[in-house]
């Protein structure tokens, strides 16, 4: 009985193959509307994880809020004259209105608490009831700003040009609507003030928007493009079509089956597309070989058949390695991590399927006559692009010795600039140097404490009220101190700050009583009249009821991961050279961020690792040899290797973009690899002719699809290194940087290996 070719099928059976293929399409199209987004990386980690636990058990403790927007207001005239001092109170009455903003906690100039005193009697009220109208006021009003240490670096600069108004938003809030909407009532203001939003929720919520919106426009600019080059390549347009709608079929197949199994489009996710339509351009070397297969045999049927037969192996064991490696982050803890993997797996598969079916049977309605006329060009001995190859493949080939030397060389050079790369995560960072959520933070971290927020929880191991003893106040007070001494702190804040404060103004304001007094009681008896007339969240946010718990707020100048890291390492340095039953524990966005970078990257990172171990057993079994597996995996080695170096040299952070695209790398440099050794080794079974004619052979006929497909990629995407997002500028520097490597590194390294390994390799059967 004849075995079943879903080639043949197709190619017997067209129309109804394309039929079929469009009505899976449609299908998968319907869950569309069904749609929804999640940019917030908070979700990257599942709800029951430690960290996320934690910080929701600290913000209910304290009553806190998750997010927080910083609006800074400057003017180099200085803040406090009176034409500033009304906008900021207008500016504030006008966000406290804005839906989403949990206006009774927003703390600015007229709605901060200030402590003084007044023959002898505690007052708490807001710093600025009404704006100051004349000169006397304005001093009075400049003395109660500057002369409280809790104001200083958090509300306004110590040159007295910028202040901040923090805005608190309650949860769900979305942090750039919010922001457009303050941004809004900020053009409203004329004169000398510059106005800047920042904050975690702001760059965010602006980034997952900005990456929706240039998905939208780039995959489409990406996809014109090698619309075009394609056509360049082939000269037909029908065929140049049909592989486009190979990659949009999969595409619309992964993301339908996403949305169908009710998971939201994520940060990684919403990236597929892009990895898609990489992976989609293996198909290049069906066409490569279909173009010469046509030349020689002059009957489409025919050519198709044998195409398929000659490259369908390569074709199946490329896609085989491709979707082991993103499939191989299902086994990751990270949920978005999973679902990543398992998209582009599924995607890759689809693309194999189209490739076996929807494309042979496409290739049934193109005229003889255009295929006449494009296939003239396909010549290995006259062609241009073949003579180039076989060049390039020449000098590997006939001076192995020397290429292989330089590429160790650039292989020990790489490794130095690995040595170099620092793991961190940034989202900032992910905006270029001038847009306005970059700035806007850049300016503000300068003037003031800093837009990022973490906390360090000191915990009572006892069960009476410690936090009240002033042993504990005092030991919370050396803790800031320690902590400010990092160049990454801009400003921290506790309980002690306000007792401090209180003793103070209750003695005349007299520095010497800037301290925390000698007894329990005095600690307890402040605090209470403090209570009675702050908001209720002063005392809230810094500590808890029982006085079991105390809250230190730690604002830092940077959003990078690893500035948490320094002030944990800080606070457990403190802990030992002073011994005190207080438990020290780390929490906030910025403790988040930190769990955020070391979990989802480095489980990436893990991913890589088994990916390029589960990579290699495969080319093992393609191969069916360790020898070959081992040799085709060096062009994937080297690609990696110094893409990576020069990442490492260029002082750029390994995050999210970089860790995501080591898989497409991973996938794609292996490919070529694969369809290059899998021809050659065909070539010598057919022809039994020395190997070196074999390589050239190789690298001009097979190693056309390889270029083909490198090129065409690069093409497309290098148009991503225009857009306004750094991340996207990385992504299509990258893509073009490993297409163009991974496909020299097999065109010229590959030969040359293969020549001075040949006697290991063929066992002294081929000259």
């Amino acid at each position: 009985m004849k075995r079943f070719s879903l080639v043949e099928f197709s190619v017997e059976h067209p129309k109804l193959v394309v039929v079929l293929s469009v009505i899976v399409t449609l299908i998968f199209m319907t869950q569309f509307p069904k749609m929804k987004t999640d940019t917030n990386p908070k979700n990257m980690l599942p709800a029951t994880s430690d960290v996320r636990v934690w910080n929701d058990e600290v913000d209910g403790t304290f009553g806190l809020y998750e997010d927080m927007i910083v609006v800074g207001v400057k003017n180099e005239s200085g803040i406090v004259n009176t034409e500033t001092l009304n906008k900021i109170k207008k500016i504030t009455d006008e966000i406290m209105k804005v839906k989403g903003v949990a206006s009774r906690d927003v703390n600015s100039f007229p709605t901060i608490t200030n402590v003084t005193a007044e023959k002898g009697t505690l007052r708490v009220a807001p710093l600025m009831t009404d704006t100051p109208k004349n000169e006397g006021e304005l001093k009075a009003f400049r003395k109660d700003l500057f002369d409280n240490p809790l104001f200083l670096n958090r509300i306004i600069s110590k040159d007295g040009k910028t202040t901040a108004i923090y805005v608190p938003l309650e949860k769900g809030a979305n942090g750039k609507e919010i922001a457009d909407k303050i941004r809004e009532i900020l053009k409203k203001e004329k004169g000398d003030e510059k106005y800047y939003v920042a904050g975690d929720p702001v760059s965010r919520d602006t980034f997952g928007a900005e990456m929706f919106k240039l998905m939208a426009i780039f995959a489409p600019i990406a996809g014109m493009v090698m619309l075009f080059v394609r056509y360049l390549m082939f000269k037909d347009l029908f065929l140049s079509v049909t592989l486009m709608m190979d990659a949009m079929m999969s595409i619309v197949w992964s993301m339908g089956l996403l949305i169908a199994l009710g998971f939201p489009i994520h940060i990684m996710s919403s990236m597929a597309p892009v990895f898609l339509m990489a992976i989609a351009t293996d198909s290049m070397h069906i066409f490569n070989e279909f173009y010469f297969r046509y030349k020689e045999k002059g009957n489409k049927k025919v050519a198709i058949i044998e195409t398929m037969h000659a490259v369908g192996r390569p074709v199946r064991y490329t896609a085989l390695a491709t979707a082991a490696g993103f499939g191989v982050l299902l086994f990751m803890s990270i949920i978005p991590v999973k679902v990543f993997g398992g998209l582009v797996a599924f995607g890759t598969v689809a693309l194999r399927i189209l490739s076996f079916s929807f494309i042979p049977a496409m290739f049934m309605f193109v005229k003889e006559s255009h295929l006449d006329r494009a296939s003239q060009g396909e010549d290995i001995t006259a062609g241009s692009g073949s003579k180039l190859l076989r060049a390039l493949a020449g000098a590997g080939t006939h001076k192995a010795g020397t290429t292989v030397v330089i590429g160790l060389i650039l292989f020990v050079i790489s490794i130095i600039g690995i040595s170099k790369i620092v793991v961190n995560n940034n989202m900032v960072e992910w905006f270029k140097e001038n847009n306005e959520v970059r700035v806007a933070d850049r300016e503000i971290n300068k003037a003031l404490g800093g837009t990022s927020l973490g906390y360090v929880v000191a915990i009572s191991e006892s069960n009476d009220e410690y936090i009240k003893t002033p042993e504990a106040m005092r030991y919370i007070e050396g803790l800031q101190r320690h902590i400010e001494k990092l160049h990454v702190v801009g400003k921290t804040f506790s309980v002690a700050d306000y007792v401090k404060r209180i003793n103070r103004v209750l003695h005349d304001d007299d520095p010497k009583y800037d301290t925390v007094p000698d007894t329990k009681e005095a600690v307890g008896q402040y605090l209470f009249l403090f209570s009675m007339s702050a908001k209720p969240s002063d005392l809230d946010n810094v500590v808890d009821p029982s006085f079991k718990r105390a809250n230190i707020w730690v604002q830092l100048k940077t959003w990078d991961a690893g500035a948490m890291e320094e002030v944990i390492k800080a606070a457990d340095e403190y802990k030992k050279q002073n011994p005190l039953p207080l438990k020290l524990k780390p929490a906030g966005i910025a403790y988040f961020n930190l769990i955020w970078n070391h979990e989802v990257l480095w489980d990436m990172v893990k991913g890589f690792v088994l990916a390029l171990i589960v990579v290699f057993v495969i080319l093992v079994f393609n191969f069916r040899s360790f020898k070959w597996a081992a040799v085709s995996y060096v062009p994937l080695v080297f690609t990696i290797f110094l893409i990576y170096g020069v990442i490492g040299f260029s002082g750029k952070r390994f995050d999210m973009p970089i860790s995501v695209l080591s898989c497409l790398s991973l996938g794609m440099a292996v490919d070529f690899a694969i369809h290059f050794v899998s021809r050659l080794k065909q070539r010598l079974a057919e022809s039994q002719e020395p190997l070196a004619d074999a390589l050239l052979w190789t690298a001009a006929r097979p190693g056309k699809g390889i270029m083909r497909n490198a090129v065409l990629f690069a093409a497309a995407f290098s148009v991503m290194m225009l857009a306004p997002l750094t991340p996207y500028i990385t992504v299509g520097a990258f893509i073009v940087s490993m297409m163009l490597l991974s496909a020299i590194m097999t065109i010229v390294y590959l030969p040359a290996l293969i020549v001075l390994m040949r006697g290991w390799l063929f066992k002294g059967g081929v000259k």
